[in-house]
């Protein structure tokens, strides 16, 4: 029985009087049992073995132990011994956003954007700079370009958008005409257009920016993903989930669209074709209870979809965040609670093969031990980083091929690089150097960093 209520030990929950807790009438014995057998785990088991079912506070080491075993196991069975990433950049349009979400310090207000307010700490990049950078990057090789953003008042899904919103009488958009601010960021439509270049994978537009582009309208998701795909879209990524219980996300974003609609917005974009990851935010207010609940709506939604190529857990970095600043938490996740987090993630998503490890969270070597905890894929190349690093994340921004065949072989498994989707795949010889990639549209094998 989960006396689980008192796992964490670094995080003052009693200030938030959610309804959702961690106590089953399970036993961590049987969660167990159930995990090593491949059977389907039920929410009680999963809360159970991210607890490690203590009565008393804490992690007890030899469960945890235990549950990352069965977790690695499971991982051998279902992917073998590779390791994959992906050769790819980084680029956020702008950081312009009045959501404001607690746990972000990459966002700037808005209003500092205006051209009358003079300087301001953010970005915004206008469709002609996003592929100047892209063009760029790809003469390194890179197969995917990634970009999630603020949700700049200014953007629009296309012009169509833009008149409708600007001929509305309500004042409760978000929206602004782009001449007030002083760089046009353009639309939705014509950054993916600027970034789809040579058949570089464009993943980018989550559930939250989907919804600032449909804002004031009746068009559907499917409608707005539909329209994002004509401008060379090739996948989404499934961030903004944060932790898809509500009762967290009215502590955390309650600007933010809620549980159903993160849902309803997936699931159009597999509708129309779209391959999409999943994340969890953990370690901030949320209990063990919701991080399960939320594994919970992913692999149910993946049961729906089967489109969901990777799930990615996400250690929150509190530094410099509002939930950290006024006194809502005193710090993130422990390591312990990091590697119950990814074994599991393997061992409830029994429908998802890839469970992501993220040395942007995690740090090298940490992120390296997340591959004995049920992870098997290590992120990507990356070479640019804003939102970890302006949240006070310590680690680095980018990553060679070479650091890669290295640390992988290391540990003793293989080094793949894979393409976002994990359709392609290259396995790399380490005694066969120099190291760079070979599946983006532009790559010879070249060293990626130098």
């Amino acid at each position: 029985m989960a006396g689980a209520s008192e796992g964490w030990t670094n995080i003052p929950r009693d200030q938030f009087d959610f309804e959702m807790r961690p106590e089953t009438d399970q036993s961590f014995e049987n969660a167990l049992e159930t995990a090593r057998s491949g059977q389907r785990l039920t929410v009680d088991d999963g809360i159970e073995l991210l607890t490690t079912g203590t009565d008393h506070p804490g992690i007890d080491r030899e469960r945890k132990e235990a549950v990352l075993e069965a977790a690695d196991r499971r991982r051998a069975e279902v992917v073998g011994e590779e390791v994959t990433f992906v050769a790819n950049l980084n680029n956020n349009v702008t950081t312009a956003c009045n959501t404001g979400c607690l746990f972000c310090n990459f966002k700037d207000r808005s209003e500092q954007f205006l051209t009358e307010n003079g300087d301001h700490p953010g970005f915004t990049k206008t469709p002609e700079e996003s592929r100047e950078i892209v063009e760029a990057a790809l003469d390194t090789g890179i197969y995917e370009v990634t970009s999630v953003s603020g949700l700049h008042p200014a953007f629009v899904l296309d012009e169509q958008h833009r008149e409708l919103l600007e001929s509305s009488d309500r004042g409760d958009l978000n929206y602004r005409p782009p001449e007030r601010y002083d760089v046009n960021p353009g639309t939705y439509c014509e950054q993916i257009e600027a970034m789809s270049v040579d058949d570089v994978h464009v993943h980018s537009i989550t559930p939250e920016e989907a919804y600032h582009a449909r804002r004031g309208t009746d068009w559907s998701y499917e409608e707005v993903y539909e329209r994002l795909v004509s401008a060379g879209l090739d996948s989404v990524p499934g961030t903004a989930a944060e932790i898809l219980v509500d009762e967290v996300r009215d502590v955390i974003c309650p600007g933010k669209i809620r549980t159903d609609e993160w849902v309803e917005a997936m699931e159009a974009a597999t509708a129309v074709g779209l391959p999409v990851t999943a994340t969890i935010m953990y370690g901030h207010v949320e209990n063990e209870a919701h991080r399960v609940k939320h594994l919970e709506v992913i692999r149910d939604l993946q049961d729906r979809t089967g489109a969901i190529t990777e799930f990615v857990p996400l250690s929150f970095i509190h530094a410099n965040t509002p939930l950290f600043e006024r006194d809502m938490i005193d710090g993130g996740a422990t390591t312990d609670e990091d590697e119950l987090m990814i074994a599991v993630s393997r061992l409830f998503l029994d429908n998802i093969d890839h469970i992501q490890s993220s040395w942007v969270k995690y740090g090298d070597e940490q992120g390296l031990k997340m591959l004995s905890c049920g992870a098997d894929d290590f992120m990507g190349t990356i070479l640019s980083e804003e939102i970890t690093k302006r949240a006070g994340g310590d680690f680095g921004q980018q990553r060679s091929f070479e650091e890669y065949v290295e640390m992988i072989t290391a540990i003793g498994r293989i080094p793949v690089e894979r393409s976002t989707d994990y359709e392609k795949r290259r396995r790399i010889d380490p005694d066969d150097p120099p190291f760079g990639p070979e599946l983006g549209p532009r790559a010879d094998g070249s060293p990626l960093v130098e």
